[in-house]
């Protein structure tokens, strides 16, 4: 008797595949190809339709990869934790298809998207030519799409807010809020006289944001954000967006297309920007995060460029509630350097 074998939403880092394991799934069990114990698990055969239209956009090629490792790179498709082995087996199992996976495919040329072309032209102007009627134009309509795929299923609600002291007096919960529109200098989101909300993910994070020195002495204030608030996440674009919420495999091509697109858009609010040019550097996220508070959303989550956390920047500085605050003595700051 044939053994059957099951998958479950563990064996894949697509978030619309999983959330659709887990709807769609009657019966638990263990998992035949990540190992999961006792989990919701479907049929490989149960995803059939689900794949045929993604694997459509990819053409045989030769001189190209294996249907998997597209699938791997370019929608973080299965879990890390699985073998290139352990994918094929089970993509040909959906797929219902043993030789598919062991043909050479490549992305089919006629999806082509110009946002990185248009982004880079834009964000080269606004710096240095033209900052507030710019000749060059994104496809706003376009990124008002594709910043649906990108919206935050669940965060958590508390946040940290640091100030290096000058004193020995700690600050008040009121000082380690935003400052009033008259004194807000320009940040990585806001432009000037336009006062944001920073936060960090933890203590650490919100410290290493303004970038102490060994023994100076902080203070952390501890802001709850209400639930349910509409976030835009460009921590990892690739990540969260799914071409199985698409039926459509132009759709999908087009997609994809995208990705790299909107993966710059992450780094434009995470790269290191040295505070000299700052003024001048900051302009494109600037330009980024008014249109993203524009398309209706009440902050943007993104890497921090200096800690292992997570930023949020709010555009509602009232939204959030701080609780309390605590004194840091910055025991230590490390620095990783790279000879050039």
């Amino acid at each position: 008797m044939a053994t059957v074998l099951y998958c479950c939403a563990d064996c894949f880092g697509d978030r619309g595949l999983r959330k659709f394991i887990l709807d769609v799934s009657n019966e638990r069990s263990s998992c035949s190809y990540c190992g999961s114990v006792d989990v919701d698990v479907v049929l490989p055969a149960q995803l059939t339709e689900k794949f045929g239209p993604l694997v459509n956009i990819y053409e045989p090629n030769v001189e190209g990869r294996f249907l998997v490792e597209w699938l791997k790179q370019d929608w973080q498709m299965f879990h890390k934790s699985l073998s290139l082995a352990q994918c094929k087996e089970l993509l040909a199992e959906i797929l219902d298809n043993g030789e598919v996976v062991r043909q050479m495919f490549s992305p089919s040329p006629k999806y082509h998207s110009d946002g990185l072309e248009r982004w880079e032209t834009l964000r080269t102007e606004l710096m240095h030519e033209n900052r507030y009627f710019p000749a060059a134009q994104l496809d706003r309509d376009r990124l008002k799409a594709l910043f649906s795929f990108l919206h935050v299923d669940e965060m958590t609600s508390d946040w940290y807010r640091a100030r290096l002291q000058t004193g020995d007096t700690l600050f008040t919960i009121e000082e380690l809020g935003a400052p009033p529109p008259r004194d807000a200098g320009h940040g990585r989101a806001n432009p000037a006289g336009i006062p944001y909300l920073y936060l960090g993910s933890t203590p650490e994070t919100a410290l290493a944001e303004i970038r102490p020195h060994t023994g100076e002495k902080a203070c952390v204030a501890k802001f709850m954000i209400p639930r349910g608030l509409t976030l835009l996440d460009l921590r990892n674009p690739r990540r969260l967006v799914s071409p199985f919420v698409l039926d459509d495999e132009d759709q999908i091509g087009l997609l994809r297309s995208d990705i790299d697109f909107l993966e710059r858009l992450g780094e434009e609010l995470t790269r290191p920007i040295m505070p000299q040019g700052a003024l001048i550097d900051y302009v494109p996220s600037q330009y980024l995060c008014e249109f993203i508070k524009k398309c209706g959303y009440a902050g943007v989550i993104y890497r921090s460029s200096v800690s292992n956390g997570i930023n949020l920047a709010l555009f509602d500085p009232t939204l959030a509630t701080a609780s309390d605050v605590r004194p840091y003595l910055i025991n230590r700051v490390s620095v990783n350097v790279t000879a050039l």
